[in-house]
């Protein structure tokens, strides 16, 4: 039986994620300033309202929230939490700035370390990827989700056979890579003659491999808790596998360190 709880978060989490989207939007479509942070990574005005928008819906459960744009909490306080929200307000900055429209909104559910609800709406793009309830991944554009969302059920690649066909298709981030990744990416693909590559921005790389549309997305480069989490959940209830390369196990979350291991989502 589902629990209500789960269903109850997961509308929640899909409100969020709908009402952040229009303000970034409305940000989207003017002249886009930003700042840098420690890291040189930018920050948007977007950043900050998508922020306080998702947490004004999230706040109603009284569960504690961890995002990107919030994330000075300290191990001794967090490692308390059993279930939490972890959010991403906005994905892929360096793409919003760009005006390429691959930038998400990512929102996660986490329980005991694990993403059980997973939410990626892609605003400029008009598509929304959900799974929690029902373990059962969907997919759907924002006009339509409510009337025939498709089910990612055991991921699109395995049913439509595209493990086997070819081209052999990946996807790798837009504005990540380096020489010493590229070198890595070699060596993963040996054997496989007949490559493509996608690129794109965001978690939208994971939802990809859990539509269908790619059957492999390795990530060598560092990433945060909260870029993976909401894509994790997706991917895992779409049939894909999501593992650390280092250990060929699962990622986990709430780590003392929040920067990711190399991982590999896979159909």
């Amino acid at each position: 039986m589902v629990q209500t709880y789960l269903m109850e978060y997961l509308k929640l989490a899909i409100a969020a994620s709908l009402a952040a989207g229009k303000e970034i939007m409305r940000v989207y479509e003017g002249e886009i300033a930003f700042e840098l942070k420690e890291d040189q990574s930018p920050l948007t005005i977007a950043d900050k309202r998508s922020n306080e928008v998702i947490k004004d819906f999230l706040l109603k459960t009284e569960l504690p929230i961890m995002s990107e744009e919030d994330s000075e909490i300290p191990y001794e306080i967090r490692k308390k939490w059993d279930r939490y929200w972890l959010v991403d307000p906005l994905d892929g900055t360096k793409e919003f700035i760009k005006k390429n429209g691959q930038f998400t909104v990512n929102i996660a559910l986490i329980e005991f370390g694990t993403p059980v609800i997973g939410v990626v709406y892609a605003p400029a793009i008009g598509e929304i990827y959900w799974t929690g309830k029902d373990k059962i991944s969907y997919y759907s554009s924002v006009q339509n989700m409510d009337i025939e969302p498709t089910k990612l059920f055991e991921s699109a690649n395995k049913i439509n056979g595209l493990k086997q066909s070819n081209p052999y298709k990946i996807v790798k981030s837009l504005s990540h890579s380096n020489a010493a990744d590229e070198m890595k990416l070699a060596e993963l693909l040996k054997g496989k003659t007949d490559v493509e590559t996608i690129e794109m921005g965001s978690s939208l790389k994971i939802c990809l491999v859990a539509k269908g549309v790619a059957q492999m997305y390795p990530r060598f480069g560092p990433t945060m808790e909260w870029d993976t989490a909401a894509g994790h959940a997706i991917a895992i209830n779409a049939g894909c596998k999501f593992v650390n390369m280092e250990t060929q196990t699962d990622l986990t979350y709430n780590k003392i360190n929040l920067v990711n291991p190399p991982f590999l989502v896979e159909a």
